[in-house]
């Protein structure tokens, strides 16, 4: 019996403008990244077009000839249909856009390129407006166009696990469809009534009010669960936290891993990690450090998704301690360093102290690892695969943590038995036994500190 065949993938062309100030290495970097974000969709991507222009074009992006030369990946014509005659705009932002619209090149698009497939998915390395996403589908006959943020935002929906993860990626989703939403009857107006439209209201005006209802229900399920998970997070904050944050697909979830015995899911794909996983340090130090593994950043990540996954990097805002993870081998990882900190900077965990850790650097040659120490003397060089390096960055997370901590003397009464309790879960460096209870001698937090005294009094 022969095994079953696997399903044909998408073929995608992806379509990139680099502007003015945007570096060759940049834009290569930039179309290797969207091609991965594809390859995690699934697509198989089988062709490119690109165009160095001053700015974005306002009605298709590209210019008219690259419009027919991106039509003949796909069998379209590449040219942007016409209207039927006196259809209304759909949305205030065609108003604005109509001074720009130019008469299209009256000419047929040439053939694909010999021996390459035909494309049925176009991505568009920058975010559209819906008039453009509308030409560019008229013009090229694609069965989907989509631009980098619909690109991530369908990520984040097939990869969302838990319930929190799941609403906040519905919430960003339906923010992002409702301007894209269009007629399909001619966009007739209905007389309203009881349970029925609006007055004047249009089909798809009322499937936005549907939307809007939809995301108001989502936020109060969301404000619920996010109320609980506060109080989960309030029985933690005691314990030291370590967050660890970087550019998806820096090797986060790896070293979280080997920092905790744990059995995060780690995938060689982008935004494989979208819900918060919070693991204790293992071997466990005294006292507990507990390591939280956050969703990934990355470049143009959509301010919807920002928004919606600031509860997931609340981990981050909270923690007693950062590690960013960057990925030593990424020839633009200066670039996405900086990314890590705008986000950082955005939802007010800028002035968290940070290690900065240089992560897969058995991929990066001799000489470019002395650059890097010149360059970052204070980082960890490591890879996550390496126990020797792992034990390395364990010790500076406690390191980084004991040095602001208390060396003190208490006495504790043999009768105090949730006292002495609380005192073997910081670090005991001595004790011994007197007639009025236990000595001893403990490095701990100040506030850790203060608690086992108010147990005394």
């Amino acid at each position: 019996m022969s095994a079953p065949t696997e399903a044909p993938r998408p073929k995608a062309v992806l379509v990139s403008v680099q502007l003015s100030g945007v570096t060759d290495a940049e834009q290569r970097s930039s179309l290797k990244e969207l091609k991965r974000l594809c390859e995690t969709l699934g697509f198989e991507v089988v062709g490119e077009v690109t165009q160095k222009r001053k700015g974005l074009g306002a009605a298709t992006l590209l210019g008219e000839g690259k419009l027919v030369e991106l039509a003949a990946w796909t069998g379209g014509t590449g040219v942007v249909p016409k209207g039927p005659p006196g259809k209304k705009k759909a949305t205030e932002e065609d108003e604005e856009e109509e001074e720009d619209e130019t008469e299209p090149l009256d000419v047929a698009a040439p053939p694909a390129p010999t021996g390459e497939p035909r494309a049925t998915v176009i991505v568009i390395d920058h975010e559209l407006s819906p008039r453009q996403l509308r030409n560019i589908e008229g013009a090229t006959s694609a069965a989907e166009v989509l631009d980098r943020t619909g690109v991530i935002i369908e990520i984040f929906h097939r990869h969302a696990s838990s319930r929190p993860a799941r609403l906040q990626v519905e919430i960003a989703r339906l923010t992002y469809v409702a301007p894209r939403l269009r007629a399909t009857g001619g966009g007739e107006r209905q007389r309203g009534g009881i349970g029925l439209r609006g007055a004047g209201e249009s089909s798809v005006e009322l499937d936005r009010r549907k939307i809007r209802d939809r995301i108001s229900e989502l936020k109060a399920e969301l404000a619920a669960i996010e109320d609980e998970s506060k109080t989960r997070r309030a029985r933690r904050q005691e314990a030291l936290r370590v967050a660890l944050v970087g550019y998806t697909n820096a090797g986060k979830s790896s070293l979280m891993r080997a920092l905790t015995g744990s059995h995060v899911f780690v995938a060689d794909k982008l935004f494989a990690t979208l819900d918060t996983t919070v693991r204790a340090l293992w071997p466990e130090s005294r006292p507990r450090i507990l390591v939280s593994d956050t969703v990934g950043f990355i470049k143009k990540l959509p301010h919807d998704l920002v928004a919606s996954f600031r509860s997931t990097l609340d981990e981050a805002l909270e923690a007693s301690l950062l590690l960013q993870i960057v990925d030593a081998a990424d020839p633009v990882l200066r670039a996405q360093m900086q990314v890590t900190r705008e986000v950082l900077e955005e939802i007010g965990a800028g002035d968290v102290p940070w290690i900065l850790v240089l992560n897969k650097i058995d991929k990066v040659a001799k000489p470019e690892r002395e650059e890097l120490l010149t360059e970052f003397p204070a980082a960890l060089l490591v890879s996550a695969k390496d126990p020797a390096d792992v034990r390395r960055v364990r010790d500076a997370i406690i390191g980084a943590f004991e040095a602001n901590m208390t060396e003190v003397d208490l006495v504790v009464p043999y009768d105090a038995g949730s006292a002495i309790g609380e005192v073997h879960k910081v670090h005991v460096i001595s004790e011994f036994y007197e007639e009025d209870g236990v000595h001893y001698r403990v490095r701990a937090p100040e506030s850790a500190i203060e608690r086992i005294r108010a147990m005394l009094r």
